[in-house]
């Protein structure tokens, strides 16, 4: 890039490119609309023949379980991990904005190897109409 890119160039050109970006990912969205019928209509294929995978000469439908879990009570399901020694029943990651609200409002504690990262980043607004 130049020197002669300008401020009013650049920010031309990423409002530009961001709105290309939305169009296409409304293009995605619908394409994988597309795909998501297909894909049910490919359960019920393997549902009605009672089959886990279909080999076709243009690939292998496989079909398998995919089991995933959530609570609505967190407060009991905190106190059963605790009771049952189950911490490995949670995810290793640290909420960023809670931790760093946590952080501001307890300066003098930091929690042995806690690391972190920060950097700038850039956002560009369209002008407003006055």
């Amino acid at each position: 890039m130049s020197d002669s890119y300008t401020a009013d160039k650049m920010a031309k050109d990423y409002i530009k490119l961001r709105e290309v970006i939305k169009e296409k990912e409304e293009d995605i969205k619908k394409l994988k609309g597309i795909q998501e019928k297909i894909t049910d209509k490919m359960l019920e294929l393997c549902a009605e023949q009672n089959l886990d995978s279909v080999k076709t000469p243009f690939g292998t439908i496989s079909r398998r379980v995919h089991s995933s879990f959530w609570t609505s009570d967190w407060e009991q399901m905190h106190q059963f991990i605790k009771e049952n020694d189950a911490f490995h029943l949670l995810e290793r990651r640290i909420h960023n904005s809670n931790m760093k609200e946590f952080l501001e409002d307890n300066p003098d504690k930091l929690p042995v190897g806690l690391q972190s990262d920060r950097k700038f980043v850039i956002s560009v607004r369209k002008p407003t109409s006055k």
